[in-house]
């Protein structure tokens, strides 16, 4: 592979003195011309001083070395366009060239300014019709060179600034109706339907590259996957790769796990922008892609690769395919009830059972004095359900007692466990002031089916001095020992073995083996179990909590756990599953948090229960199977 800036600004054209990049290809008569967005030296404008950007064009007899007859092609012209036309996509269908690009309406711009626009040209020297398409936040769309199914097909990215970004496909069986304003907002209130589930983690960004080739394999679509997008210290460019179903465009059949470019420290150095590539065209001719992007929002560039290692970097394996659990469209499923004091102020992290086909749930609530108690809801179809006027677990023992008025304590985020006729709670019991740690309780399986509250005293099993919490025991015993997973010290997932649960005086646990963070990725700060492991005929699927050192959100993500040796991960999901998004998870006491403690599996369905924003119950529900492939 390899990469070589094609266009540079031109001093001696004033509207391409600052910057040339973002072209895109097209061949024509024997001919390559690219289109590309150029931005004039800043000047007095429309009442402000600004880089005016317009779509210009030039032509190659190879399209990458040799370009001339660099003129403007497209320029404000129209009131939805006055601030700027910019990122041109080309493609020709019959003999009409359609050029769709950026149209930015005001200084400086917005969302509502920032929408897409088409030019149509027979020439590629006289533009015959102008037309603003989208009335919504949208930009980077390509039409695809040829109809499926009979219809004209559109690639487009919307709400791209209003992340996160969705890129998604529109039709139409006459091109006119693209024009229509009417048929875009009844598009876009169904847009649900209409993505592309490029989706891997929140806060990436994901915008449409290069017009759609057609190959043997599918529709090869160059787009650009932008990582940690939030964070402009950790921000990752990066151009990747998809085969769209030929006849299915929403439809992934092969796709790269990582990029097959990334920004270079000395490419394009000299740019207005470090460290950015931006795809915005390609060409396949024989086994060589050429494919177009722009470097450092300063230049025009190309990178030349082979078409088959671009081929092996695609693949169809599940595991580049992350799932995510189907939210309930009733969440939050709980909500705090101001007219019962102990869970006035929150209710969040449940601990979740299924038992003679009931759905329960036991519950975290918090009162206006942050004191943690537990409650309980009950349902038959695992979202309505029912709760309680008074707690069920309630502060007991000295160590959960508040040492510290207004200070959080009381019993926090359960876990249990069914082994035989007993159900086994293990929570995190806080005073306040000394550091939490795990504490543990059981009842009969009878008494808590018929409300009837004889838990057992509770008892303190982690050292004190050291913050332990999220804290479960695995269903059974292995190898003749109780494993119990914890979280010692705020970053591990830390295993331990034990011979019976007695947990005798100072017989604390500690941490024999660990599972840790991976660096750089979503959980790359800390880790903590969510919900009790789930024996599969795979291993032990373990649901888990991860915190990004990048943006602080928590995430959730799954491991599959060997059988007899529970402390070997044999798969860890490369993505996470569920993810802040909904906004009682991104507000609320503790923003940006989903925080599971309890599942169940009822008729194949995998029923997740979870924290939104350490405020709210929430549910959310996938079929096991479809997870489990992942890791096959």
């Amino acid at each position: 592979m390899s990469k070589s800036i094609i266009l540079s600004p031109d001093p001696t054209n004033p509207w391409e003195s600052q910057a040339v990049f973002n072209p895109c290809p097209i061949k024509h008569n024997g001919k390559y011309f690219i289109l590309y967005r150029s931005q004039s030296e800043t000047k007095n404008y429309q009442g402000h001083h600004l880089s005016l950007s317009t779509i210009s064009i030039a032509q190659s007899h190879d399209g990458i070395t040799d370009f001339t007859d660099r003129r403007t092609l497209i320029w404000p012209e129209q009131d939805w366009e006055l601030f700027g036309c910019e990122d041109p996509r080309i493609t020709k269908i019959d003999d009409t060239f359609y050029i769709f690009y950026t149209a930015v309406s005001a200084f400086p711009p917005g969302p509502d300014s920032i929408k897409i626009a088409l030019a149509t040209t027979k020439d590629l020297k006289t533009i015959d019709s102008k037309h603003l398409i989208t009335p919504f936040n949208s930009k980077a769309a390509t039409l695809f060179p040829q109809k499926i199914n009979n219809k004209y097909t559109l690639a487009l990215t919307v709400d791209t600034d209003n992340p996160p970004s969705k890129i998604a496909i529109a039709q139409a069986s006459d091109f006119n109706d693209f024009y229509n304003h009417d048929f875009w907002r009844q598009w876009y209130q169904n847009l649900s339907q209409h993505i592309i589930n490029f989706s891997r983690i929140n806060t990436d960004q994901v915008e449409i590259g290069a017009p759609p080739i057609f190959t043997n394999e599918g529709w090869l679509l160059i787009y650009a996957h932008i990582q940690m997008y939030t964070s402009s210290e950790d921000r990752l460019f990066g151009i990747e790769a998809v085969v769209l179903d030929k006849h299915n465009p929403q439809k992934i059949i092969k796709r790269t796990a990582y990029p097959i470019i990334k920004p270079e420290p000395d490419f394009g150095k000299n740019g207005m922008v470090r460290n950015v590539i931006f795809p915005s065209g390609a060409i396949l001719e024989r086994n060589t892609l050429n494919l177009y992007f722009g470097s450092s929002d300063n230049f025009c560039a190309v990178s030349k690769m082979k078409y088959s290692c671009v081929l092996r970097s695609l693949s169809s394996r599940p595991i580049f395919f992350p799932p995510k659990l189907e939210k309930s469209p009733q969440n939050p499923i709980l909500k705090p009830n101001p007219d019962n004091y102990w869970q006035s102020k929150a209710v969040f992290n449940p601990a979740a059972l299924y038992e003679h086909d009931k759905f329960y749930l036991l519950y975290r609530a918090l009162s206006q004095d942050n004191t943690s108690t537990l409650g309980l809801a009950e349902s038959t179809d695992g979202t309505n359900f029912k709760t309680f006027k008074d707690p069920v677990y309630i502060p007991r023992a000295d160590f959960e007692q508040k040492k510290s008025p207004g200070n959080l304590s009381g019993c926090e985020d359960p876990r249990i466990t069914k082994i035989g006729n007993t159900y086994y709670m293990f929570y995190t019991a806080y005073d306040g002031i000394t550091p939490p740690r795990v504490a543990f309780t059981s009842i009969k399986v009878k008494d808590f089916l018929g409300k009837i509250w004889h838990w057992a005293d509770p008892k303190l099993i982690s050292p004190p001095g050291d913050e332990d919490k999220n804290t479960c025991l695995l269903p059974g015993k292995t190898c003749s020992q109780y494993v119990i997973f914890h979280r010692v010290h705020g970053k591990d997932i830390a295993v331990d073995y034990v011979d019976n649960l007695d947990f005798a005086a100072n017989n604390w646990l500690e941490k024999e083996s660990s599972i840790t963070p991976r660096e750089r990725f979503w959980d790359g700060k800390k880790i903590g179990i969510a919900a009790p492991p789930i024996k599969t005929d795979i291993g032990w699927l373990l649901l888990y909590h991860g915190v990004s050192a990048v943006d602080g959100q928590y995430r959730v993500g799954f491991m599959i756990l060997e059988e007899i040796e529970p402390r070997q991960v044999i798969h860890r999901s490369l993505f996470p599953i569920l993810e802040p998004t909904d906004p009682w998870e991104i507000a609320g006491d503790f923003a940006n948090v989903v925080f599971p403690c309890g599942a169940v599996v009822v008729d194949g369905i995998l029923y997740v229960y979870y924290g939104g924003a350490d405020k709210v119950v929430c549910m959310a529900k996938i079929k096991l199977e479809k997870l489990l492939n992942q890791a096959k």
